[in-house]
């Protein structure tokens, strides 16, 4: 059989993981850093850009210390009454961060509003500085993230909080330049209500796939039909049912199924057939957790359709 997914191979998930904390740590120590510098800019230059901006990174902070949460509650170990851990814990955090985006998005659209009635004398000059200074230290921390994100929603989300703020330091330039260049003060809130419409758009998808997974939704890229169908082609499997596929973690795929073997086998012998199915789901798919139910005739229940789903659903 050809490895036709050779992307979803599973990577040393520990070693990712562990990647992933020391990334959080120093980004969140330099996003807290450079907050407290543009809260005093915004009030310094009387720009709202810079004010939403850290606004924004007020959230982006919270957001890595969510994560940073998550990924601790990852790596407790399986008990009696979490019996496959706390795996979730990093889905539950990208949901955070997504009402975090939401909320600050919200935020930032009121006060622009406000301030094209009653529009600041801005420092464009200041707001320039502080702005570029703030799409360098972005930039930098959104491409760590996106380094080691891999599969996981809550590095993804983090990653989001982070690309978005590189837009708002963009917007918050264009307006430095706007205010310097045409003494347009307008283009300050303008360029808040432009980020936050951005977002508002990140924050949507990052929700919609962290409800996907806690719905128990097919794995982001796994066809159900397509992997049904490379057990069934196995060697010694008649075929399957059953087929149930989900995610312990975003960056954690499991599968369960029934297969029913072929010809008159002994326990030993389906056993080592299982454990070829496995090796396969693993290398084509990336599914490391697989449940097989292995039988030596189908099921006896009318109300199942060929495919193995019941008639209706």
């Amino acid at each position: 059989m050809s490895d036709d997914h050779p992307h979803h191979a599973a990577p040393d998930v520990g070693t990712l993981r562990e990647r992933q904390r020391r990334v959080l740590w120093a980004v969140l120590v330099a996003n807290l850093a450079f907050m407290g510098a543009e809260v005093a800019g915004g009030f310094a230059f009387s720009s709202l850009a810079l004010l939403s901006d850290a606004a924004h990174m007020a959230s982006d902070v919270s957001a890595l210390g969510i994560a940073l949460v998550a990924q601790a509650l990852l790596r407790r170990p399986t008990s009696d009454r979490h019996t496959y851990g706390l795996q979730r814990a990093e889905v539950i955090g990208a949901q955070a961060s997504g009402v975090l985006l939401v909320a600050t998005s919200g935020w930032i659209v009121f006060e622009a509003f406000q301030r094209f009635g009653d529009p600041a004398d801005v420092d464009g000059g200041g707001l320039l500085a502080v702005a570029t200074v703030g799409l360098g230290v972005n930039v930098v921390s959104a491409v760590l993230l996106a380094r080691v994100r891999g599969q996981s929603l809550n590095m993804h989300g983090a990653f989001l909080h982070m690309a978005a703020d590189t837009a708002g330091s963009v917007g918050a330039i264009a307006a430095g330049v706007a205010v310097v260049a045409w003494g347009a003060d307008w283009v300050d809130p303008a360029a808040s209500i432009a980020m936050a419409v951005l977002v508002l758009w990140a924050a949507w998808r990052l929700l919609r796939d962290a409800t996907v997974v806690l719905l128990e939704g097919a794995p982001k890229g796994l066809d159900a039909a397509r992997i049904r169908e490379a057990i069934a082609a196995e060697e010694g499997v008649d075929e399957v049912h059953h087929v149930h596929l989900w995610s312990l973690a975003s960056d954690t795929p499991a599968l369960s199924a029934h297969l029913v073997m072929a010809g008159e086998i002994t326990m030993h012998e389906a056993q080592e057939r299982g454990e070829v199915v496995r090796a396969s789901l693993a290398r084509r798919f990336g599914i490391t957790h697989a449940t097989l139910e292995l039988e030596c005739h189908p099921c006896d229940d009318p109300e199942l359709s060929a495919d193995g789903y019941r008639d209706g659903t």
